[in-house]
């Protein structure tokens, strides 16, 4: 429940209230009763417990809030599950569409591997090194999407795709 500090401390205060209680209790009914003393002691027992009480208190209200928190933080992560379940969909329906568009510009399997490194917005550089062939290649094969998509250069080929996500429609 309570971490073991905190419970340590509140029964710290207890122990120390009871026992103010009892010597409290035993300095009343003495003869010769200090009434200083009897001051000090009643008010070291009502700090003792007033302290163990706020403590209590303090732990319960810490408690509620982390139980609120974990709970927003389940229902968190499970909004994100399933936001990145619908990305994860929506993904891959985009992905079907653009494997669409490029079958419609017959691009070769390798004209529409380059195709979607560039959309991934890959140097040419880096295509060739995850292709492991030479940069110069790569910008033919480049040319050759760009040529049979009827789009010029990389900017418009990667608009093209992008276009639909940056406009608004009504």
């Amino acid at each position: 429940m309570y971490p073991r500090k905190e419970t340590l401390l509140i029964a710290l205060l207890i122990i120390v209230a009871v026992l103010h209680t009892y010597g409290f209790t035993l300095d009343l009914y003495k003869a010769d009763r200090n009434a200083l003393h009897l001051s000090v002691d009643a008010i070291v027992v009502l700090i003792s417990f007033a302290g163990a009480g706020y403590l209590l208190w303090e732990n319960q209200r810490k408690r509620r809030e982390i139980e609120s928190l974990r709970l927003q933080l389940h229902s968190s992560h499970a909004r994100i599950t399933t936001l990145h379940q619908k990305l994860q969909q929506a993904g891959q329906g985009y992905l079907e569409l653009i494997q669409q568009q490029l079958d419609e510009w017959q691009l070769s399997p390798t004209e529409k591997e380059i195709a979607l490194l560039l959309l991934k917005g890959l140097s040419f550089d880096e295509i060739a090194a995850i292709r492991q062939t030479k940069e110069k290649t790569v910008r033919q094969q480049a040319i050759a999407v760009y040529r049979k998509s009827g789009l010029n250069g990389r900017h418009e080929f990667a608009g093209w795709f992008f276009e639909d996500f940056l406009t608004d429609k009504p």
